[in-house]
């Protein structure tokens, strides 16, 4: 069992490590031991069962009271569900499909308060992608790991050379909407 800390962090993403360090709140991470679960025919219930259960392996392995704070992202492209890729060709043909297109990034978080009690929300933000080349996602992937990232891409890395426009948070698009976290972490006494 782990020991109580002001917040724990139920993932194993450095981009959601970096934006709650960032945000003033002193993190430990328990990265869940489980696989993501994809196949619920809506986007939005797919990140949501995620992030819960995400939560659940984690609170069953943390001592009481602790904070929690748990996400799933997933890109959206025509109601497809577009998670991590799981080759270097996977992540190839979704950067094919996501050009030129606007599509969808759904961010479910779950956080578990010692003040607040239980919150959840699903956040959605848009991303628009330039026309893309071979050349240019070679040159991407040249510079990016998409292996870990949801649709293959990290809009903080190298975004010049893949995205046209985004709208609505881009913590969101990163990984974990800050927005939402930042004002749950304040109500309980964290920030």
């Amino acid at each position: 069992m782990m020991t109580v800390c002001e917040l724990v962090l139920g993932s194993a993403s450095p981009r959601r490590l970096k934006l709650l360090s960032s945000a003033g709140a002193k993190v430990r991470v328990l990265a869940p031991d489980m696989a993501e679960d994809h196949s619920h025919s809506d986007p939005r219930e797919v990140v949501l069962e995620n992030a819960r259960r995400k939560h659940a392996w984690c609170l069953a392995r943390l001592e009481k009271p602790c904070r929690l704070v748990t996400a799933d992202t997933v890109v959206v492209l025509d109601r497809a569900v577009l998670p991590k890729p799981g080759s270097m060709t996977q992540a190839r043909e979704f950067l094919r499909r996501l050009s030129g297109r606007e599509h969808e990034v759904l961010t479910a978080v779950v956080f578990s308060g010692l003040r607040v009690g239980r919150r959840e929300d699903v956040v959605a933000s848009k991303v628009c992608f330039r026309v893309l080349d071979e050349e240019t996602i070679d040159r991407y992937f040249a510079r990016v790991d998409p292996l870990d990232k949801a649709g293959g891409y990290d809009i903080d890395q190298n975004p010049e050379l893949i995205v046209d426009a985004y709208s609505g948070s881009l913590t969101n698009i990163v990984g974990l909407p800050m927005e939402t976290v930042r004002t749950w972490l304040k109500e309980d006494g964290v920030l």
